[in-house]
Protein backbone atom coordinates (compact mmCIF):
# COMPACT_ATOMS: atom_id res chain seq x y z
CA UNK A 1 0.00 0.00 0.00
CA UNK A 2 1.77 3.23 -0.83
CA UNK A 3 1.20 6.38 0.64
CA UNK A 4 0.56 8.35 -2.13
CA UNK A 5 -2.22 6.57 -3.30
CA UNK A 6 -4.01 6.56 0.19
CA UNK A 7 -3.59 10.55 -0.19
CA UNK A 8 -4.53 10.79 -4.13
CA UNK A 9 -7.48 8.53 -3.39
CA UNK A 10 -8.67 11.40 -0.62
CA UNK A 11 -7.53 14.29 -2.90
CA UNK A 12 -9.89 13.34 -6.07
CA UNK A 13 -12.51 11.88 -3.58
CA UNK A 14 -12.84 15.08 -2.29
CA UNK A 15 -12.36 17.40 -5.26
CA UNK A 16 -15.02 15.33 -6.71
CA UNK A 17 -17.79 15.66 -3.88
CA UNK A 18 -16.32 19.53 -3.52
CA UNK A 19 -17.10 19.81 -7.25
CA UNK A 20 -20.44 18.64 -7.29
CA UNK A 21 -21.29 21.28 -4.32
CA UNK A 22 -20.23 24.45 -6.14
CA UNK A 23 -23.82 24.64 -7.49
CA UNK A 24 -26.73 23.49 -5.31
CA UNK A 25 -30.92 23.90 -5.36
CA UNK A 26 -30.16 24.97 -1.73
CA UNK A 27 -27.46 25.61 0.74
CA UNK A 28 -27.96 24.91 4.22
CA UNK A 29 -25.71 26.85 6.60
CA UNK A 30 -24.78 24.53 9.82
CA UNK A 31 -25.17 20.81 10.35
CA UNK A 32 -27.73 21.13 13.73
CA UNK A 33 -30.72 19.40 14.22
CA UNK A 34 -32.96 21.88 12.29
CA UNK A 35 -29.85 21.92 9.14
CA UNK A 36 -29.79 18.21 9.09
CA UNK A 37 -33.59 17.68 9.23
CA UNK A 38 -34.40 20.22 6.45
CA UNK A 39 -31.68 18.86 4.38
CA UNK A 40 -32.59 15.59 4.69
CA UNK A 41 -36.34 16.28 3.63
CA UNK A 42 -35.37 18.58 0.82
CA UNK A 43 -32.77 16.07 -0.69
CA UNK A 44 -35.74 13.04 -0.61
CA UNK A 45 -37.43 15.42 -2.42
CA UNK A 46 -34.77 15.51 -5.78
CA UNK A 47 -33.07 18.91 -4.27
CA UNK A 48 -29.49 18.97 -4.56
CA UNK A 49 -28.81 19.92 -1.06
CA UNK A 50 -25.35 20.93 0.59
CA UNK A 51 -24.72 21.16 4.05
CA UNK A 52 -21.80 23.65 5.60
CA UNK A 53 -20.96 23.09 9.01
CA UNK A 54 -18.27 25.46 11.15
CA UNK A 55 -16.85 22.51 13.21
CA UNK A 56 -15.22 19.26 12.92
CA UNK A 57 -18.25 17.11 14.32
CA UNK A 58 -21.67 18.06 12.88
CA UNK A 59 -24.98 17.56 14.72
CA UNK A 60 -24.69 21.47 16.98
CA UNK A 61 -25.94 21.17 19.98
CA UNK A 62 -27.35 17.84 20.26
CA UNK A 63 -24.72 16.15 21.68
CA UNK A 64 -24.04 16.83 25.01
CA UNK A 65 -27.58 17.42 25.90
CA UNK A 66 -28.46 19.41 29.19
CA UNK A 67 -25.00 20.37 31.06
CA UNK A 68 -23.83 17.27 29.36
CA UNK A 69 -25.69 14.60 30.53
CA UNK A 70 -26.32 13.23 26.95
CA UNK A 71 -30.21 13.00 26.56
CA UNK A 72 -32.42 15.04 25.04
CA UNK A 73 -36.23 16.28 25.24
CA UNK A 74 -38.48 16.37 22.51
CA UNK A 75 -42.43 16.68 22.51
CA UNK A 76 -45.18 14.19 21.03
CA UNK A 77 -45.49 16.20 17.53
CA UNK A 78 -42.06 15.44 16.27
CA UNK A 79 -42.14 12.02 17.31
CA UNK A 80 -43.07 11.54 13.16
CA UNK A 81 -39.54 12.99 12.88
CA UNK A 82 -37.74 10.88 15.07
CA UNK A 83 -39.42 7.62 13.82
CA UNK A 84 -38.66 8.36 10.27
CA UNK A 85 -34.58 8.87 11.37
CA UNK A 86 -35.29 5.24 12.93
CA UNK A 87 -34.45 7.06 16.36
CA UNK A 88 -35.86 5.16 19.71
CA UNK A 89 -37.47 7.35 22.25
CA UNK A 90 -38.69 6.67 25.81
CA UNK A 91 -41.58 8.39 27.28
CA UNK A 92 -41.18 10.46 30.32
CA UNK A 93 -44.31 11.83 31.59
CA UNK A 94 -45.73 14.14 28.34
CA UNK A 95 -42.65 14.30 26.80
CA UNK A 96 -40.27 11.73 25.33
CA UNK A 97 -36.54 11.24 26.11
CA UNK A 98 -33.94 10.19 23.30
CA UNK A 99 -30.38 9.03 23.31
CA UNK A 100 -28.52 12.52 22.69
CA UNK A 101 -25.79 10.41 20.70
CA UNK A 102 -28.26 8.26 18.61
CA UNK A 103 -30.40 11.26 17.71
CA UNK A 104 -27.19 13.35 16.16
CA UNK A 105 -25.58 10.48 14.58
CA UNK A 106 -29.18 9.32 12.95
CA UNK A 107 -29.46 12.80 11.92
CA UNK A 108 -26.41 12.78 9.57
CA UNK A 109 -27.09 9.83 8.48
CA UNK A 110 -30.45 10.49 7.01
CA UNK A 111 -29.44 13.64 4.91
CA UNK A 112 -26.09 11.33 3.81
CA UNK A 113 -28.88 8.79 3.05
CA UNK A 114 -31.35 11.04 1.16
CA UNK A 115 -28.77 12.53 -0.96
CA UNK A 116 -27.42 15.75 0.99
CA UNK A 117 -23.61 16.34 0.91
CA UNK A 118 -21.86 17.63 4.19
CA UNK A 119 -18.94 20.07 4.01
CA UNK A 120 -17.76 19.99 7.41
CA UNK A 121 -14.78 22.60 8.84
CA UNK A 122 -16.04 24.98 6.39
CA UNK A 123 -17.19 28.27 8.00
CA UNK A 124 -19.81 31.01 6.26
CA UNK A 125 -18.00 33.97 5.80
CA UNK A 126 -20.29 35.98 3.84
CA UNK A 127 -22.98 35.52 1.20
CA UNK A 128 -23.19 36.07 -2.78
CA UNK A 129 -26.20 39.05 -3.38
CA UNK A 130 -27.38 39.53 -6.66
CA UNK A 131 -30.20 42.12 -7.41
CA UNK A 132 -31.18 42.24 -4.06
CA UNK A 133 -31.26 38.36 -3.59
CA UNK A 134 -29.22 36.13 -1.72
CA UNK A 135 -27.48 33.62 -4.54
CA UNK A 136 -24.79 31.36 -2.62
CA UNK A 137 -22.66 31.03 0.53
CA UNK A 138 -19.02 32.62 0.77
CA UNK A 139 -17.07 29.74 2.45
CA UNK A 140 -13.75 29.25 3.80
CA UNK A 141 -12.08 26.74 5.90
CA UNK A 142 -12.34 27.46 9.81
CA UNK A 143 -9.11 27.35 10.63
CA UNK A 144 -7.66 29.60 8.04
CA UNK A 145 -10.57 32.24 8.68
CA UNK A 146 -10.06 35.07 10.89
CA UNK A 147 -6.44 33.49 11.15
CA UNK A 148 -4.57 34.05 8.00
CA UNK A 149 -5.19 36.40 4.98
CA UNK A 150 -6.75 33.98 2.97
CA UNK A 151 -10.12 34.59 0.39
CA UNK A 152 -12.85 32.46 0.70
CA UNK A 153 -14.69 30.41 -2.62
CA UNK A 154 -18.43 30.98 -3.43
CA UNK A 155 -20.75 28.02 -3.81
CA UNK A 156 -23.67 28.71 -5.45
CA UNK A 157 -27.68 28.12 -4.80
CA UNK A 158 -31.27 29.13 -5.17
CA UNK A 159 -32.16 29.11 -1.71
CA UNK A 160 -29.20 29.52 1.56
CA UNK A 161 -31.16 28.23 5.00
CA UNK A 162 -29.58 29.87 7.83
CA UNK A 163 -29.35 27.12 10.19
CA UNK A 164 -26.12 28.60 12.09
CA UNK A 165 -28.01 28.33 15.56
CA UNK A 166 -27.47 31.25 18.09
CA UNK A 167 -25.23 32.96 15.65
CA UNK A 168 -27.66 33.80 12.75
CA UNK A 169 -24.44 33.88 10.77
CA UNK A 170 -26.21 35.20 7.54
CA UNK A 171 -28.68 37.25 9.07
CA UNK A 172 -25.86 38.99 10.76
CA UNK A 173 -23.50 39.40 7.66
CA UNK A 174 -26.79 41.18 5.99
CA UNK A 175 -27.70 43.31 9.08
CA UNK A 176 -24.52 44.28 10.20
CA UNK A 177 -24.08 46.24 6.55
CA UNK A 178 -27.56 47.57 6.29
CA UNK A 179 -28.50 45.44 3.51
CA UNK A 180 -31.33 43.99 5.30
CA UNK A 181 -33.27 45.51 8.29
CA UNK A 182 -32.93 44.08 11.70
CA UNK A 183 -36.16 41.74 12.21
CA UNK A 184 -35.52 41.62 15.94
CA UNK A 185 -37.97 44.54 17.83
CA UNK A 186 -34.89 44.94 20.08
CA UNK A 187 -32.72 46.45 17.16
CA UNK A 188 -29.87 43.47 17.91
CA UNK A 189 -29.57 39.75 17.07
CA UNK A 190 -29.91 37.47 19.46
CA UNK A 191 -32.39 35.26 21.26
CA UNK A 192 -34.39 35.98 24.90
CA UNK A 193 -34.12 34.90 28.33
CA UNK A 194 -35.45 30.95 28.22
CA UNK A 195 -38.97 30.08 28.40
CA UNK A 196 -39.56 26.58 26.71
CA UNK A 197 -42.96 26.63 25.68
CA UNK A 198 -43.44 29.98 24.13
CA UNK A 199 -39.95 29.09 22.05
CA UNK A 200 -40.84 25.96 20.82
CA UNK A 201 -43.97 28.05 19.60
CA UNK A 202 -41.88 31.15 18.37
CA UNK A 203 -38.99 29.41 16.41
CA UNK A 204 -41.76 27.13 14.53
CA UNK A 205 -44.30 29.85 14.04
CA UNK A 206 -41.52 32.32 12.54
CA UNK A 207 -39.50 29.92 10.62
CA UNK A 208 -39.36 31.15 6.69
CA UNK A 209 -37.61 33.53 4.16
CA UNK A 210 -36.53 36.66 6.06
CA UNK A 211 -34.78 38.60 2.96
CA UNK A 212 -35.12 37.11 -0.93
CA UNK A 213 -33.00 33.63 -1.16
CA UNK A 214 -32.45 33.71 2.43
CA UNK A 215 -34.29 31.02 5.17
CA UNK A 216 -33.91 30.80 8.74
CA UNK A 217 -34.59 27.78 10.47
CA UNK A 218 -34.03 26.38 14.19
CA UNK A 219 -32.18 28.61 16.79
CA UNK A 220 -31.62 31.20 14.20
CA UNK A 221 -34.87 32.09 14.50
CA UNK A 222 -34.92 33.09 17.69
CA UNK A 223 -31.75 34.88 17.28
CA UNK A 224 -33.11 37.02 14.09
CA UNK A 225 -36.35 38.02 15.85
CA UNK A 226 -35.07 37.78 19.52
CA UNK A 227 -37.67 34.79 20.57
CA UNK A 228 -37.14 33.24 23.62
CA UNK A 229 -34.29 30.46 23.80
CA UNK A 230 -35.72 26.65 25.08
CA UNK A 231 -32.92 25.01 26.68
CA UNK A 232 -32.79 20.83 25.62
CA UNK A 233 -35.45 20.20 24.35
CA UNK A 234 -35.50 19.81 20.41
CA UNK A 235 -38.67 19.24 18.90
CA UNK A 236 -38.74 22.73 17.88
CA UNK A 237 -35.28 22.36 16.19
CA UNK A 238 -36.97 19.71 14.17
CA UNK A 239 -39.80 20.82 13.14
CA UNK A 240 -38.60 24.13 12.52
CA UNK A 241 -36.21 22.32 10.04
CA UNK A 242 -39.13 20.29 8.49
CA UNK A 243 -41.47 23.20 8.06
CA UNK A 244 -38.48 25.25 6.28
CA UNK A 245 -38.07 22.17 3.54
CA UNK A 246 -41.81 22.28 2.89
CA UNK A 247 -41.82 26.06 2.37
CA UNK A 248 -38.75 25.75 -0.23
CA UNK A 249 -40.35 22.99 -1.58
CA UNK A 250 -43.64 24.81 -2.21
CA UNK A 251 -41.98 27.57 -3.08
CA UNK A 252 -40.09 25.83 -6.30
CA UNK A 253 -36.83 27.13 -5.32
Amino acid sequence: MQEAAISRAILEAYHQKLGSCLSSDVIVVGAGPAGLTAAARLARNGKRVTVIEKRLAPGGGIWGGGIGMNEVVVQQEALPILEAAGVRHRRHGELYAVDAMELACALCLDALRAGAAILNLLTLEDVCLHAGRVTGAVVNRTMIYGALPVDPIALMANAVVDASGHEAVAVERLTSRGVMPMPAARGKLGDGPMDASAAERFVVEHTGEIFPGLWVAGMSVCAAYGGPRMGPIFGGMLLSGRKVAEMILCAGT
